[in-house]
C-alpha cells in the first residue's frame, strides 16, 4: 500500500512538473512575472501563478478562481462614437473578467499587489502601450449596457443569440457581454504566433474582428459601413508591410488601420489620428522600419518569427508628397468634434450643409476602395471611390448612395454646401467673372444643363458650334504621346489632378491630392494679371511657348494650340495670345452659370473683370454673331464695330 501511495505521489509530481514547465515556457509568455522572465516587470516570487492566483484562498469579490491581485476600483471613461450603435458601456463589475485584467492594465494598481502576500518586491515597469489608464475612449468597447443593440455591421447572431460567428467558439461573449476575455486568453500568449497578444485564436486576415463584424450584412434602415470589405484593396493586397504584426497588408487586414487599445484617434480606434492613418502607408514607403521592442512592447524581437520583418517592403504611391505641394486641405488632428463631423460622412449620412472637412475619407471609402488597373472614360466613378456617397447635380442636396459619377463625389464640397471652406490664397489667383452667381464656389450652375456653355463634365458635349481645335485624344504629360480618347464627356480630374499622375504617364497617384500648379491643376495654366482692369498684362510674355512647358499647357492637353493660333474659330486669337493675354482673360474654365444681358456665354466667354475694364462709352459685352467685344484691355479700347483705339485716345488704332 505504501509503495502504491509513493508511486502515485511520484506520478503527480511528474505531472505537476510537466504542467509547470508548459505554463512557464512559451505559453504564459510575458504574464510570467517571476525573476528572470521576459516580462518588462518581474518580482521576487518564483511561483509565477501566485501573482494573480492564491493557492488556498482569494479575493471573495472575484468570480475568478482563487484571485490574488488587488482589484482596481476605478471609474472609466468608455468608448463613444457617432457611428456607435450601442446604448453605452457600463463600468466593469468588481471581480468580473475585465476588472481582473484592468487591475494591472489600468496602471492604478501595481503588479504584485497581492491579497495574500502583500506587495511583492518588483523591478521594472509595464510598457506604456499595455497601460490603458482610466480613459478608455480609445479602446475597443466592452462591458456593454445589455442587451446588445443590433447594427448593420454586426453579425446577426451577436444580438439575437449572444454568439459570435467564430466557428471554433474561441471568440465568445462572457455572460452575454463583450469582455477582455472575449478576445484574450491571459494564460496563452502565442495562440496567434505572430501577433503574440494573448489572443484566443490566430487573427490574421481580420479573423478576430470578423467574428463579430459582418461586412455583407443588410439591415433595413441602416447602412453597413463595412460593405465591400472582402473585395477591397485593403483586404486582398499582398503588399509587404512593416511595423505591423503580420508581413502583408491582407494578413493585417483590419489592424492595418485600427488598433484595439490606446488608439491615438478619438473615434474608430485608428492607428493614426485623422488622415495620418492613411498617410502612414501612402507616403512612398510602407511604414518603413524594423520590428523593435518599441513596436511590440514586452516581446523580444528574437521571439518574433522572421517573416514579421520582411527584407523588402512594398512602397505605396506617395500621396503625402502631393499634399505637401498645393494640396487639398487635410484634417490630421485628433479634435473629437471635428472627427465626429467627419464621421457623419463616413457613416453615409452626409449632409451637404454640414461643415466640409476635406480629407481622405471624404473621397475614398477605406472599406470598399479598390485598385484602379485601367482608366475608364468619363463620367463613371472609378474603383478608388467605390461605395462613396455622392450629391446629385440636379439640386445639390439629394444624396446618392453610392455615387455613380465622379463629379457627384466632388459636389459634396463643391456644390451648394453653404459651410464649405472658403477659397484660400494658397490656390492662386482667382478670376472675377463678369457674370457670376452669388456663390462662385458652387460649380453646379457652371456645369449644369442651364449653363449657356460649359466643359462637358455633368453632361455630354452638345454644342452646335464647331470645335476645330479639339483633339481626338488627350495628350499625356510629356506632350508627345496620346492618352485617353477625348470622348464626349470629361472628368473633374482631367484638369484637377496630381502634376505627376500615372493616368497620364507619370509615376505619382492620380486624383486631386495636390499639384505644383495653382488650383491643384494637372498642368501649368497661367492667368493674366494687371495692376488694374484694362491695363497692360504684367505677368505674361508675348509669343508664348505653346509646348507642354508653356503657360497654357493645361488647355493644350485637349486643344490644338497651333490651330487656335491659326485663328480657326476666332480671327483675333493669335494677336491676343501673342500680346500676352491668357485664355482666362476671356474664357471661364468651368462654364457660364450666370445670366448676362451683355454676353451670351457661348464658347465659355465670360470676361475676368480684374483684367478687363469697360469701354469709356460702352459696358463690357461680347457679340458672338459678329465675334466682337466692347471693353478695354491691354490699354486698348474695343468698340462694338470691331475697331480698336488706344485707351484714352479718341482715334482708331
Amino acid at each position: 500500500m505504501k509503495s502504491r501511495i509513493l508511486l502515485s505521489c511520484v506520478i503527480l509530481l511528474l505531472a505537476g512538473s510537466s504542467l509547470w514547465a508548459q505554463l512557464g515556457g512559451d505559453v504564459i509568455g510575458v504574464h510570467d512575472l517571476g525573476p528572470g522572465s521576459k516580462s518588462p516587470t518581474t518580482g521576487a516570487r518564483t511561483d509565477f501563478c501566485t501573482y494573480c492566483h492564491a493557492p488556498h484562498s482569494g479575493i471573495t469579490a472575484s468570480t475568478a478562481p482563487l484571485w490574488n491581485q488587488t482589484l482596481t476600483t476605478q471609474t472609466y471613461t468608455t468608448y463613444t462614437s457617432t457611428s456607435y450603435h450601442q446604448t453605452g458601456n457600463a463600468q466593469p463589475m468588481l471581480g468580473s473578467d475585465s476588472n481582473l485584467c484592468l487591475s494591472c492594465h489600468d496602471g492604478t494598481v501595481a503588479p504584485g499587489t497581492t491579497a495574500v502576500f502583500g506587495q511583492v518586491a518588483m523591478i521594472g515597469s509595464m510598457s506604456g502601450s499595455d497601460v490603458f489608464g482610466t480613459s478608455l475612449q480609445s479602446s475597443h468597447p466592452f462591458s456593454l449596457v445589455l442587451p446588445i443593440k443590433d447594427a448593420a455591421d454586426l453579425v446577426e447572431t451577436l444580438a439575437s443569440k449572444g454568439t459570435t460567428a467564430d466557428p471554433t467558439g474561441a471568440i465568445r461573449l462572457i455572460n452575454g457581454n463583450v469582455e477582455c476575455t472575449s478576445c484574450h486568453n491571459p494564460h496563452v500568449q502565442a495562440k496567434d504566433a505572430i501577433a503574440q497578444d494573448f489572443l484566443v485564436k490566430d487573427s490574421s486576415k481580420g479573423a478576430m474582428c470578423l467574428a463579430c463584424h459582418d461586412p455583407n450584412r443588410v439591415l433595413e434602415g441602416q447602412t453597413n459601413p463595412l460593405n465591400g470589405w472582402y473585395t477591397s484593396i485593403h483586404a486582398i493586397a499582398t503588399d509587404a508591410i512593416d511595423n505591423l504584426p503580420y508581413p502583408t497588408l491582407d494578413q493585417n487586414a483590419c489592424v492595418s488601420c485600427h488598433t484595439n487599445h490606446n488608439a491615438p484617434g478619438a473615434e474608430w480606434l485608428l492607428r493614426g489620428a485623422g488622415d495620418q492613418d492613411c498617410l502612414d502607408c501612402h507616403s512612398g514607403s510602407s511604414n518603413a522600419g524594423n520590428i523593435t521592442e518599441a513596436n511590440f512592447p514586452g516581446r523580444s524581437t528574437a521571439r518574433l518569427p522572421a517573416v514579421v520583418a520582411p527584407a523588402s517592403v512594398t512602397a505605396k504611391l506617395n500621396v503625402a508628397a502631393e499634399y505637401a505641394k498645393i494640396g487639398h486641405p487635410l484634417f490630421s488632428g485628433a479634435n473629437p468634434v471635428a472627427m465626429r463631423a467627419k464621421s457623419r460622412i463616413r457613416t453615409q449620412s452626409a449632409d451637404p450643409n454640414n461643415p466640409s472637412l476635406s480629407g481622405c475619407i471624404d473621397c475614398h471609402d477605406p472599406h470598399s476602395v479598390q485598385s484602379v488597373t485601367s482608366f475608364s472614360p468619363a463620367p463613371g466613378v472609378r474603383p478608388s471611390q467605390k461605395a462613396l456617397v455622392g450629391v446629385s447635380e440636379k439640386d445639390g442636396v439629394t444624396l446618392l448612395r453610392p455615387a455613380q459619377n465622379q463629379f457627384e463625389t466632388c459636389l459634396r464640397c463643391h456644390g451648394v454646401n453653404s459651410s464649405k471652406m472658403s477659397s484660400s490664397a494658397k490656390y492662386g489667383y482667382e478670376p472675377v467673372r463678369l457674370a457670376s452667381t452669388s456663390d462662385p464656389l458652387n460649380v453646379i450652375p457652371q456645369f449644369g444643363v442651364t449653363a449657356a456653355s460649359s466643359h462637358p463634365v455633368f453632361h455630354p458635349r452638345s454644342s452646335p458650334l464647331p470645335q476645330p481645335s479639339l483633339l481626338p485624344n488627350m495628350w499625356n504629360l510629356n506632350g508627345t504621346t496620346e492618352g485617353r480618347a477625348m470622348g464626349v464627356q470629361i472628368f473633374c480630374t482631367d484638369c484637377h489632378n496630381s502634376d505627376d499622375n500615372r493616368e497620364f504617364g507619370g509615376t505619382g497617384p492620380s486624383g486631386p491630392h495636390g499639384s505644383k500648379w495653382s488650383h491643384i491643376l494637372e498642368r501649368r495654366y497661367e492667368f493674366s494679371q494687371t495692376p488694374a482692369p484694362g491695363q497692360l498684362i504684367t505677368n505674361l510674355n508675348p509669343s508664348p511657348d505653346l509646348s507642354v512647358n508653356g503657360p497654357y499647357a493645361l488647355c493644350g492637353k485637349c486643344h490644338n494650340l497651333s490651330n487656335i493660333m491659326q485663328n480657326a474659330s476666332f480671327k483675333q486669337h493669335s494677336s491676343h495670345i501673342n500680346a500676352g493675354l491668357s485664355c482666362s482673360t476671356c474664357h471661364t474654365a468651368h462654364g457660364m452659370g450666370a445670366t448676362s444681358t451683355n454676353i451670351s456665354g457661348q464658347r465659355l466667354v465670360n470676361f475676368d473683370v480684374s483684367v478687363v475694364g469697360p469701354n469709356a462709352t460702352y459696358p463690357i459685352s461680347y457679340n458672338r454673331d459678329s465675334n466682337t467685344c466692347t471693353l478695354t484691355c491691354h490699354n486698348t479700347a474695343h468698340n462694338p464695330d470691331g475697331t480698336v483705339v488706344a485707351a484714352g485716345v479718341g482715334r482708331k488704332k
